[in-house]
C-alpha cells in the first residue's frame, strides 16, 4: 500500500489494469472486460456509442492471457468447447445475495440442457422468486459465461436473453448440435 501525502492514512495501491477488448462472435462483436486475469463483464454486441471504449482483439500486441481467454470463447462457438472455464468475479458486480445466488444455480446448468426461471429459483432458495430470477437474469453483466440463455420461461417457451431471443435460440441451438453430435 501507498502512503497518502500526509502519511496518516494508507491508500491503496493502484488496481490491476483493466482490459477492455472487442472480439469477433457468430452473436455480433462480444466485449469482454478483464481487470488483471478476470472477467468482470461480457457484453454482447455493445452499442456503437460503447464500441469505441473497446480495443479491437486484433489491434493488440500479444497477450497470453488475452489469446487463452479468447480463444476459448472462439471455441466455445466453434463447438470445440463445452465449459470456457474462464475466471469471473460476481463479487465485483455489486449484487445483492439472492442476485449472486440466481447466477450461481445458473452456472451450473450443463451445456446443452436448460432449467425453467422457477427451477433456478427453487436452487436459489426461493422457489417464490421466480420472476425476481428473470429481472436478475436480464441484467446478467456475464451472459456465456454465467449462461442464462439456458435458463427458459417453460418448457415449451424460450423467454427473453440480455441480447435477444434470436441470440438465445442461436445458442441453444448450437449446444443442442454439440450434444448430438457425440
Amino acid at each position: 500500500m501507498q502512503e497518502s501525502e500526509e502519511g496518516l492514512a494508507p491508500q491503496p495501491e493502484s488496481p490491476e489494469p483493466a482490459w477492455r477488448v472487442l472480439m469477433p462472435s457468430p452473436l455480433g462483436p462480444l466485449g469482454l472486460v478483464l481487470t488483471g486475469s478476470i472477467v468482470t463483464r461480457v457484453l454482447i454486441d455493445p452499442p456503437d456509442g460503447e464500441r469505441s471504449s473497446y480495443c479491437s482483439l486484433n489491434d493488440l500486441d500479444g497477450s497470453d492471457l488475452l489469446d487463452e481467454v479468447c480463444g476459448r470463447f472462439a471455441e466455445y462457438f466453434a463447438g470445440a468447447r463445452r465449459k470456457l472455464e474462464v475466471d469471473f468475479d460476481l463479487c465485483a458486480c455489486g449484487l445483492e445475495p439472492f442476485a449472486r445466488r440466481v447466477l450461481r444455480e445458473t452456472a451450473k446448468i450443463p451445456y446443452g440442457k436448460t432449467r425453467t426461471y422457477r427451477d433456478v429459483a427453487e436452487g436459489a432458495g426461493r422457489p417464490e422468486a421466480y420472476r425476481q430470477v428473470l429481472a436478475v437474469l436480464a441484467e446478467n453483466l456475464l451472459p456465456i459465461l454465467i449462461p442464462c440463455h439456458r435458463v427458459v420461461a417453460n418448457r415449451t417457451g424460450i423467454g427473453s436473453y440480455v441480447a435477444g431471443c434470436e441470440r438465445k435460440l442461436w445458442l441453444l441451438k448450437m449446444e443442442e448440435e454439440g450434444l448430438e453430435s457425440d
